[in-house]
């Protein structure tokens, strides 16, 4: 028995999880599985868009038991939320992500010829579909999530919405160095203005 095999991993828990006992080991065998829960933490969440806690979360999937483990097809999907890149107005939507993953069994050939992070694994006949899914997601929603593409933003002299602006929108800028002269000079001007 390796080492890695002696390491104590305590079994997966949650709705993500899926036994593979009643799937057997014999190479051929499949049974698909499909599951609605409410997520309990952020799924996929990145900082301006994921799947967030307490919305319902579906997972359709097909396990088949190959040679070295169990391999996962299927999708999951959930509604998400988050803020548009550009000018923070809330975003909804939906993700569907396409799993595709192998757990290998604890004794398989992969053991030997990968690294542990490379491979799942299953433990005590158990999957762990989270991590998968949540990586998945992650890769798929935009880094930048937008409103529209051509959201224009935030003005960055009011931080007011620029679609809400118009066209004609724009804030007098004065050239730094002749900041002083308008201190003296327009109080000067309005004086010259009053009378």
């Amino acid at each position: 028995m390796s080492d890695r095999n002696r390491t104590t991993q305590r079994p997966p828990t949650g709705p993500w999880v899926i036994d593979t006992r009643d799937l057997g080991r014999r190479p051929g065998s499949s049974r698909g599985y499909h599951r609605k829960f409410e997520a309990t933490g952020d799924v996929g969440m990145v900082d301006v868009i994921g799947i967030p806690s307490g919305a319902e979360v579906e997972f359709d999937v097909l396990l088949e038991s190959v040679v070295e483990g169990v391999l996962v097809t299927g999708t999951v999907s959930g509604p998400t939320v988050g803020e548009c890149s550009r000018c923070l107005d809330p975003l909804s939507g939906e993700v569907e992500v396409r799993v595709t993953e192998l757990f290998a069994y604890p004794d398989s050939a992969t053991e030997a010829s990968t690294d542990e992070d490379e491979v799942s694994r299953l433990v005590d006949d158990l999957l762990d579909l989270e991590p998968v899914a949540r990586d998945t997601i992650v890769l798929t929603l935009p880094a930048a999530p937008l409103c529209t593409p051509d959201c224009p933003g935030l003005c960055v002299e009011c931080g007011e919405k620029l679609a809400d602006l118009g066209p004609d929108h724009g804030h007098e800028k004065i050239d730094p160095r002749w900041a002083a002269l308008q201190g003296r000079f327009g109080e000067a001007g309005n004086n010259s203005e009053e009378n």
